[in-house]
């Protein structure tokens, strides 16, 4: 259907009204009215020729009316609704950033083939009509086959990529990187966080990428809107979903394929819909900035998802480009959180602090040759500050000690069969 231009009535009179008042064309209206008056009566102008001339008029404006109509160019949706208009802009911005990651391996093929069981005894050739042949799936080579997809997003202009750990962790995997102009490029994973949930891979071509904008995690509010890009359900590229950040610090246990198990700290809630293959693309604030890495879903919940804050990330990326490395401080210590339940359990004095225990398994409470064992800590050792910050339910040892690098020297305060000591301890490495 055409779209004619809105008609203005009030326009439309006054325009009138104005040429009704115009004495130059009212004299010109008279003589109109007077020569065709004459033309009628001496049969100058017939009532046919009349209709011509105003089918011709009309004929005319139709022709040159519908061209018109016909190559309007299209216009995009512009929304008069600031808080809409934010999300269109946000995620025009972004999208061109958001990749998919593609997941294939090397896969036996196999196929069905009948074969004699006891083609190896040659006392048991029966013969026609008694010849038996069993199906049997015999393997014939291997082919390369799609065994997953995840997402991530262009971090810099030569093409590093941030994801998360659990998309590129099989190491015998290869992966391609599908951008959203449908183009494919190779990838090599560069580095995985031995800490977090998180990436860095390189896409493996020389040309220039468009890079996503990155903001600030430390400043967002509950309540605030939220954005999450991804690969959703490893089949619907850049599926855009909207809602508000529902909580933050969360701490949660993650789990996936290949066994990956995870606790993670200081998380985003968001209920912007996070999908199955969603995971390693972008949480987005409404300027289009990256404010989180999408990472996992509730089980048993709706819209419950959560992602890592970009704040953590950015220290990630900044190892990547100064070391082509990831390492993070290492003390050494296995150990749970002291709460009042830990307390009464243990007969402890205190209800906050990390008790250093052995794991449910037997694993040892200190790893050996690490910080922890240099510096003579020992089991049930109940570490109650690190540098003077004290450690609780609500500031783990981990957040505390993330803070500082490889070989920094700190002091801990460690409750030892009640009597408080301070033991120094020089940072080790972990990659």
């Amino acid at each position: 259907m055409y779209e004619l231009p809105p008609f203005n009535f009030t326009n439309f009179k006054n325009k009138i009204y104005k040429v009704l008042n115009n004495k130059t064309l009212q004299g010109l209206v008279l003589v109109t009215i007077i020569v065709i008056a004459v033309g009628f009566a001496t049969g100058k102008i017939s009532v046919v020729y009349f209709q011509d001339q105003i089918n011709s008029l009309f004929l005319k404006t139709e022709n040159n009316l519908l061209p018109q109509l016909t190559q309007k160019p299209a216009e995009l949706y512009v929304s008069k609704i600031e808080y809409e208009q934010a999300i269109i802009d946000s995620v025009k911005s972004a999208s061109p950033s958001v990749v998919s990651i593609i997941i294939s391996k090397n896969l036996p093929v196999y196929e069905q083939q009948f074969i004699d069981p006891f083609g190896d005894f040659p006392n048991f050739d029966f013969g026609a009509p008694f010849n038996f042949q069993i199906p049997q799936y015999v393997q014939k080579g291997t082919k390369k086959q799609e065994v997953g997809a995840g997402s991530g997003f262009i971090i810099s202009q030569d093409g590093l990529i941030l994801t998360n750990k659990h998309v590129v962790i099989d190491k015998e995997a290869e992966y391609t990187i599908l951008t959203n102009d449908g183009k494919k490029y190779s990838a090599k994973v560069l580095a995985l966080d031995p800490v977090h949930d998180l990436a860095i891979v390189k896409i493996q071509d020389n040309k220039k990428f468009p890079a996503i904008k990155l903001g600030d995690s430390s400043g967002i509010q509950i309540g605030q809107g939220s954005i999450a890009i991804g690969n959703a359900l490893g089949e619907f590229r850049n599926t855009v979903s909207v809602g508000v950040i529902s909580g933050l610090g969360r701490t949660i246990l993650a789990s996936g394929a290949k066994g990956f198990s995870e606790t993670l700290e200081g998380t985003i809630q968001t209920d912007a819909a996070i999908n199955l293959g969603n995971s390693g693309g972008p949480l987005l604030n409404l300027k289009g900035e990256v404010i989180g890495i999408n990472t996992a879903t509730a089980k048993g919940g709706e819209s419950i998802g959560f992602a890592i804050p970009i704040n953590i990330a950015k220290r990630d990326i900044d190892q990547i480009i100064k070391t082509n490395k990831i390492v993070y401080p290492f003390l050494g210590v296995r150990y749970v959180l002291v709460d009042e339940k830990v307390k009464q359990k243990y007969n402890l004095s205190v209800d906050y602090g990390a008790l250093v225990l052995k794991g449910s398994n037997g694993e040892s409470a200190i790893t050996p040759d690490s910080a922890a064992e240099k510096a003579g800590l020992k089991e049930k050792d109940l570490i109650l500050e690190l540098n003077g910050e004290k450690i609780s339910q609500d500031n783990s040892m981990s957040r505390i000690i993330i803070k500082y690098n490889p070989g920094d020297k700190v002091t801990l305060k460690v409750l030892r069969e009640d009597k408080e000591i301070n033991i120094g301890v020089t940072l080790g490495e972990r990659s």
